[in-house]
């Protein structure tokens, strides 16, 4: 059975082969005893010219991983290393998941084609390679509201259900089985660099920065592609950082091999928002000293990509590698005022760190809801001036006045909605719930359909 994506607009890649077989390893895909067809994004297959593929084509490749025409002939297993919690580990990689195609986006990009939950590889260590079907609902769920929310992250392709009943510590089993695909700009992550340095492969660290200046950031090499690449993903990572601070957004998990180096947040385990805006907020249950806890991510990031910089050491001088680190704190700094004022829907004006600052403070104070917040203040005028007309809000209320409103800020009708979209742990539990008891998938559709709406409301995502 050949299945051909026949749109004008699918254009396969294989640019991993040029670095292969030093970065990853052929594996085959696990054999499902089912494929159910869950979930398929065809807003993102469209942008890569496959939403013309029928329902049992979509199986063939995304429940039974046959190749796509014209990209990778058969999976690859990425190697990597990284840092879990400030602590290194060679023993990782690929365990539950592969590369499986590569394309290119309407803009020219580079796009990866991944998979969770896929089977077994040399990596797995004990894993059984699988994925829960909640893990692959909540990944919907966290990938349709950060990208809503303007932030840079892979987006679930695919969800299709295996008939597999799965053993886990951390949730009622046995419990369902699903294989995931998403799409990213990228799964080569800090982690393969660190991997290449712990080998001590200089001819491997050179080539991972070429691939990645020229493949991932189409640029064309400088007199120091080391410093280039880190001063990059510098500015790449400072705005995601910034971005999960406004969308009140706790990743969870943020070890290096979580971090790729074209700054796009993806691989969404123990994820949350924050109802509140909550420096000590934690999503994951085992983070036990709140190393990536709301107000940390933006510290824990900087790290991450200080073990970059430690990994392109073995190419360059230190100073250039420092010079670029040092950018971080003030990049970051201005991705939070230039994507605050865009959620706002404010122009930037006078003194966005002052505005900033009394906002934040009015929320702490207050114990007022970020995404309340947001959808109150939108255009820069409170929809209620009741609820903040005491003297907490004082010095917000006087800083707003010099700030404009972004034209046709509040033009869409969702502002006038009474409620705002969130997408907060209890209502993710429900949607699972209704799926679990039920199989009704209707919850998380209505969800998916109410998030994009809050998307178009808010707009283009701000742009550096």
């Amino acid at each position: 059975m050949n299945q051909t994506p026949q749109a004008a607009n699918y254009r396969p890649a294989t640019e991993i082969d040029t670095l292969m077989p030093d970065i990853g390893d052929p594996v085959a895909a696990a054999d499902f005893p089912q494929t159910i067809l869950r979930y398929r994004n065809d807003r993102a297959a469209e942008s890569v010219g496959l939403d013309g593929l029928s329902d049992a084509e979509w199986i063939a490749h995304f429940g039974r991983f046959q190749p796509l025409e014209g990209s990778l002939p058969r999976p690859l297993a990425l190697r990597y290393h990284g840092h879990q919690f400030r602590h290194y580990n060679p023993d990782i990689g690929d365990g539950r998941g592969f590369l499986f195609a590569q394309m290119r986006d309407a803009d020219d990009r580079l796009l990866d084609m991944g998979t969770k939950g896929s089977g077994q590889t040399p990596y797995s260590r004990f894993g059984d390679g699988r994925l829960t079907l909640k893990g692959g609902v909540r990944e919907i769920l966290a990938t349709e509201m950060l990208e809503a929310l303007g932030v840079n992250t892979s987006k679930t392709f695919s969800i299709i259900e295996t008939g597999e009943a799965l053993e886990r510590n951390d949730e009622p089993s046995p419990t369902r089985g699903a294989a995931m695909v998403r799409l990213s700009h990228s799964h080569i992550r800090i982690g393969t660099f660190q991997r290449a340095a712990f080998h001590e492969d200089k001819a491997l660290l050179e080539r991972l920065t070429d691939y990645a200046l020229t493949r991932l950031y189409d640029e064309i090499p400088d007199d120091n592609p080391p410093a280039q690449l880190l001063g990059r993903v510098v500015e790449r990572t400072a705005d995601l950082a910034a971005s999960y601070m406004v969308a009140g957004f706790v990743h969870g998990v943020l070890n290096s091999d979580n971090i790729n180096v074209t700054g796009e947040s993806f691989d969404y385990g123990p994820w949350r928002f924050t109802p509140l805006w909550d420096a000590n907020f934690t999503a994951a249950y085992f983070d036990h000293n709140g190393l990536y806890a709301f107000g940390r991510q933006a510290e824990a990031i900087h790290w991450d990509v200080a073990q970059l910089a430690v990994s392109l050491r073995a190419l360059v001088e230190a100073p250039a590698l420092i010079e670029q680190l040092e950018r971080f704190p003030a990049l970051y700094g201005d991705a939070m005022q230039r994507r605050f004022c865009w959620r706002l829907g404010v122009e930037p004006g006078a003194d966005p760190g002052a505005m900033i600052e009394s906002a934040v403070r009015g929320m702490v104070t207050s114990a007022t809801p970020i995404d309340r917040f947001f959808h109150d203040w939108r255009g820069g005028v409170a929809g209620d001036d009741a609820a903040y007309g005491d003297a907490t809000w004082a010095p917000f209320r006087e800083a707003i006045q010099n700030f404009t409103a972004t034209p046709g800020a509040r033009n869409h009708a969702y502002w006038t909605d009474e409620t705002p979209c969130s997408m907060h742990i209890e209502e993710v539990e429900a949607i699972w719930s209704a799926i679990d008891r039920d199989d009704d998938w209707g919850p998380l559709s209505s969800k998916v359909a109410a998030i994009r709406r809050m998307g178009e409301a808010l707009g283009p995502k701000a742009t550096s």
